[in-house]
């Protein structure tokens, strides 16, 4: 009689084991990590709620190490598909410490007002090399596309698309490319055309920061192709005596957009350098530092692209004189270049980028 009791609880105890090794398994992976969770929670709450300065240093020292816990901690659970509640617990108590570890520390306005106040300038600042090296690849890039359709005009229709060329091609007369720059801005041609350097330059400058990761070759050659195309032009204008004329017509926008073009080159080339050159850090630590500091560049990039199309749209069409044409572009690349550079409001952002 006893055997067969005993028979029957052993039955019994394997059939409800794997649900009950199971809870217990679960509630041992919680009690032993609870008292941290608990913790990293009230600190995360009292960060979240704004008091910041009823957290201890020992707390905040530690929240980095308790982030990491808890997230070594979700993952695990994953693993053992512990019950559903801890779960939920744990990839919210992650995700929480996350903004507060790594998340923004400010708000769009306040870093806006920053950026504007010396983030932007600082970070150019330190690409330096970057910007040099982007702007030799890019005055060669002119030179290129000056001697080539310079020893062949076929040259030009290969750096220079047809679909936006219309009058402006090898062998027009004088009259021809005069016309296309003074006097009808409103024709439907130019307005094409106009067009079609700002998107080009937009993708140029994306493109160009984009493939910074292919330690900036692909950057520089970018840079390259997209100059010979104005170096073409120059050549075309300049054999009619129009050189002067033409530089005044580009210059409205051009010194805003060349520079944008110029400064996302450098983002790419500083990313590629960091790469091939990351000194005493990793290559993945020295990337995402420059990575960083790049994509502030960019945001720059594109607030200048902005002005460089409101200008093409206003000042270009109102402005029909080289010389006033020249005062606009030489103006905007006084102020870029002196707000970039030398202009330093915030000088803890500058000290800190």
């Amino acid at each position: 009689m006893a055997e067969r009791v005993t028979g029957w609880f052993s039955r019994a105890e394997r059939t409800v084991a794997p649900a009950a090794q199971a809870s217990l398994r679960s509630d041992r992976f919680r009690l032993e990590r609870e008292g941290e969770w608990r913790r990293l929670e009230d600190i995360v709450s009292r960060m979240e709620k704004g008091r910041l300065r009823r957290v201890s240093d020992e707390d905040l020292l530690a929240l980095p190490a308790l982030y990491r816990n808890a997230a070594s901690s979700l993952a695990i659970a994953r693993e053992m598909s512990l019950d559903v509640a801890t779960l939920d617990y744990l990839e919210a108590l992650v995700q929480r410490a996350w903004f507060q570890v790594y998340g923004p520390r400010a708000s769009l306005l306040i870093w806006f007002r920053r950026f504007l106040g010396g983030g932007w300038g600082a970070s150019v600042r330190a690409m330096k090399m970057d910007i040099a090296i982007a702007l030799v690849t890019m005055v060669a890039g002119v030179l290129v596309g000056w001697l080539l359709v310079r020893s062949n005009p076929d040259w030009y229709y290969a750096l220079v698309p047809t679909q936006f060329a219309d009058a402006r091609v090898p062998g027009a007369s004088r009259k021809t490319l005069e016309a296309t720059i003074f006097g009808n801005q409103g024709q439907s041609g130019l307005a094409m055309f106009s067009a079609f350097l700002f998107s080009n330059n937009a993708q140029v400058s994306i493109l160009a920061f984009a493939l910074g990761f292919a330690f900036g070759l692909p950057t520089l050659m970018l840079l390259v192709q997209n100059t010979a195309t104005l170096g073409a032009m120059l050549w075309l204008y300049d054999g009619q005596g129009l050189l002067f004329d033409f530089s005044g017509w580009i210059a409205v926008h051009g010194t805003t957009e060349l520079y944008a073009i110029l400064l996302a080159g450098a983002a790419g080339v500083h990313i590629g350098r960091a790469m091939a050159f990351p000194g005493e850090q990793s290559v993945l630590t020295a990337a995402a530092a420059a990575g960083r500091r790049s994509a502030q560049v960019m945001a720059g990039v594109v607030l200048m692209l902005i002005v460089a199309a409101m200008l093409e749209a206003f000042a270009r069409q109102l402005v029909d004189d080289t010389f006033g044409r020249l005062a606009i572009g030489a103006a905007m690349l006084v102020f870029w270049t002196g707000y970039l550079f030398f202009w330093r409001r915030d000088r803890h952002v500058g000290e800190a980028a």
